[in-house]
């Protein structure tokens, strides 16, 4: 027996749904590259990710996932034997830290631990001991997709700047930007990166990288630059050279779709649709949670995101098995526990192109699939959800 038909759901953390418009505007013929209409479409491409990552500073578009922007950053502004500091809420940092040692850079990872965002004091405390300057970069991620961590950003930028510290704060925003505030030169951040494939509702295969004039100036002097991450050969008057080669065109239509959704939307708009849709999440995991089986991975409330959210399971019930139900049964995609929580936890994604149907329809599947295997849960997380939507939504 199936109640699953048509068009299967995703509900990763990324790639997310994308826009019905958006895969629209890839279906066309290609574009003449050296046409004004390619350079048009690039230089308002670039200016709105600026707006995006609300930033003065300069914008990049890589032919990339997250990964390739990653390695794009560090070698931008890093050169061999560089120290590097990591600062750990999760998998993702940790993975950019990783990519930095095998390009050569010396790292050192901030403790942190899997169940919990960043702790200020600490990174404040860490910089304080480096006496000698010898830390040249800081990595962080906004959002942890692993994890569901949220750091602040806004504060570590904050700490960073009272304590007089030459390094470059950079920020990965893969699992926040278009979802949730973001502000890189108020903040206090040298560079930025993210990708298309969430927030940004767009295919996998964009990569973006902004940087301020302290992270173009330490470019100047990096020993890692290659052609192909290059700013300065991007930067280079003949247009290809914005892309190191033929545009990724029909990506960029999807992209241009995808952004005008946004600002016709609304940035404020979009940011508390995420939070409303993410707190009727937790509130049914809340209610999940009272069989004392399913939980929170991130214990401080505070600090969960409003893009995704990572429930564990503990005993001897297997989240493999929900996430097979929901799937084959329902035709609803989970995000399974990665690294650390591998077979330990599911992932309910709440980015990009999502509205109360899509999770409201999600939460019901989940609590099917719970009864369904029989897996200790409290009741009513469903309900509690469309409660926490109907006292918020207001008339």
């Amino acid at each position: 027996m199936t109640v699953r038909a048509g068009r299967e759901f995703l509900a990763i953390p990324g790639p997310t749904n994308m826009p019905d418009e958006v895969l629209r505007a890839m279906h066309r013929p290609a574009l003449d590259i050296y046409s004004d209409q390619m350079i048009n479409l690039t230089d308002g491409l670039l200016s709105d990710l600026s707006k995006l990552f609300a930033t003065k500073g300069r914008s990049y578009i890589y032919i990339a996932n997250g990964h390739g922007a990653w390695e794009a950053v560090l070698s931008n502004v890093l050169s061999r034997g560089d120290k590097v500091l990591v600062l750990e809420s999760g998998r993702f940092a940790i993975g950019w830290g990783n990519a930095a040692r095998a390009m050569g850079a010396e790292v050192e990872v901030l403790k942190g631990d899997w169940r919990r965002a960043i702790r200020v004091e600490e990174v404040a405390a860490r910089l304080a001991a480096d006496k000698e300057h010898s830390i040249k970069a800081i990595l962080a991620v906004q959002v942890d997709t692993a994890s569901g961590a949220y750091n602040d950003i806004e504060a570590i930028g904050k700490a960073v700047k009272a304590s007089g510290h030459p390094a470059l704060f950079m920020v990965d925003t893969v699992a926040s930007l278009g979802c949730m505030p973001f502000e890189m030169d108020q903040w206090g951040i040298d560079v930025t990166m993210s990708g298309s494939q969430k927030g940004l509702m767009t295919p996998p295969g964009l990569g973006f990288v902004a940087a301020n004039d302290r992270a173009l100036a330490v470019h100047k002097t990096a020993g890692l630059r290659t052609p192909y991450w290059d700013w300065s050969e991007r930067d280079g008057v003949e247009h290809y050279r914005k892309y190191a080669g033929t545009a990724p065109v029909h990506l960029l239509f999807a992209l241009r779709q995808a952004i005008d959704m946004l600002f016709e939307e609304g940035l404020e708009n979009v940011f508390e649709r995420h939070r409303l849709l993410a707190e009727a999440v937790r509130r049914a995991v809340a209610a999940w949670a009272e069989g004392q089986v399913l939980g929170f991975n991130i214990a401080e409330a505070g600090e969960r995101s409003n893009t995704v959210t990572t429930v564990t399971m503990s005993g001897d019930h297997d989240p493999a098995k929900l996430h097979r139900y929901c799937k084959e049964k329902c035709g609803v995609v989970l995000g399974v526990g990665i690294g650390d929580l591998q077979g330990q936890a599911f992932r309910i994604a709440h980015m990009g192109h999502v509205n109360a149907p899509m999770i409201l329809g999600t939460l019901g599947v989940i609590e099917v699939g719970l009864s369904a295997l029989d897996i200790p849960h409290g009741k009513g997380g469903t309900e509690a959800a469309i409660e926490w939507l109907g006292e918020s939504v207001r008339a």
